[in-house]
């Protein structure tokens, strides 16, 4: 009898072992997922804003009227907002150079010439591709 009740204990107890290294491999694939959606999800807004705020400034600076480029990267901008505090939240190792790529992508803003404004583009460009390993190796862990 005693044999028996400690087969079953010792079956619950490799069972329980089991069930919840299963529970945090679940739970481990759910964010590093979610963690990727927000990823893909900044970059495509990073992406837009940036396209949208060379228009809106190449206009500004050529003397145009820019003002549907303007209403245009408000939505944009706001875009960038759900996805931000989501890389932050699920991606803290890669928060520093998610918010780094965001300000790189504002400063477009008001450039003093073309050539400010293709810097500042190129530099937002860099700044996202940056972020790219960063969250990957966030993402690998």
């Amino acid at each position: 009898m005693l044999t028996t009740l400690i087969a079953v204990l010792g079956t619950l107890a490799i069972t329980s072992v089991y069930q919840h290294r299963a529970a945090r491999t679940n739970r481990q694939d759910t964010l590093r997922a979610e963690g990727l959606a927000a990823l893909e999800s900044l970059t495509a807004a990073l992406a837009d804003h940036r396209r949208v705020m060379w228009v809106r400034e190449d206009l500004r600076l050529r003397g145009q009227d820019w003002s549907t480029a303007r209403a245009e990267s408000h939505t944009t901008r706001a875009a960038i907002t759900a996805p931000l505090t989501r890389v932050q939240l699920l991606l803290p190792a890669a928060a520093g150079h998610a918010e780094a790529a965001v300000q790189a992508v504002y400063d477009l803003r008001d450039a003093e010439g073309h050539a400010a404004l293709t810097a500042a583009r190129d530099n937002a460009i860099r700044k996202a591709d940056e972020l790219i390993p960063v969250a990957g190796t966030a993402l690998a862990a």
